[in-house]
């Protein structure tokens, strides 16, 4: 059989066509396409200072005060729950129980990572319980993002050392 080049063309345009009809496609955007991100400047400190403004929240007893320190969609996975608390209503009943016996933390250690927009502080922090006089070492991560207008935690992890002291 002779073959020229319409003999091979069309059998490679059929695969080329069958492969766009993929069932499993992706639609990629070029970096060209894409608004142009402005990244918020930060420090450490800016970070660090999150804490601070979270640790203050504790300190009114206000659970919704606390949550206002949290994005909409946003996850806790607190220390003293089994339950991880993904709506604002969540986290208030949780912030509402865990406020009465009077919470204040202080950081012992951490770490702080920064990218575009995005934060990580994690560390080791020591709550301190007002009304039971308990005291309680733990580990913690917190993650933020910037919304526009203030920093926000996406997440926010805390589970209790697992040897004691």
């Amino acid at each position: 059989m002779k073959m020229n080049s319409t003999t091979v063309l069309i059998p490679v345009l059929a695969l080329a066509a069958l492969a766009g009809c993929s069932t499993n496609t992706t639609t990629r955007t070029s970096a060209a396409t894409l608004p142009p991100q402005t990244c918020k400047a930060v420090s450490e400190q800016d970070i660090a200072a999150l804490f601070d403004r979270w640790n203050a929240s504790l300190a009114t007893g206000d659970p919704h005060k606390v949550v206002a320190n949290y994005a909409q969609r946003s996850t806790l996975l607190p220390t003293v729950s089994n339950k991880p608390r993904l709506t604002p209503e969540e986290k208030e009943d949780y912030f509402h129980h865990f406020l009465e016996n009077k919470p204040s933390g202080k950081i012992d250690s951490r770490s702080i990572e920064i990218g575009c927009n995005s934060a990580v502080d994690a560390g080791l922090y020591t709550f301190t319980f007002a009304k039971t006089g308990a005291v309680v070492n733990a580990r913690y991560t917190y993650t933020y993002r910037w919304d526009g207008t203030q920093w926000l935690i996406t997440s926010h992890h805390s589970s209790a050392m697992p040897e004691k002291k």
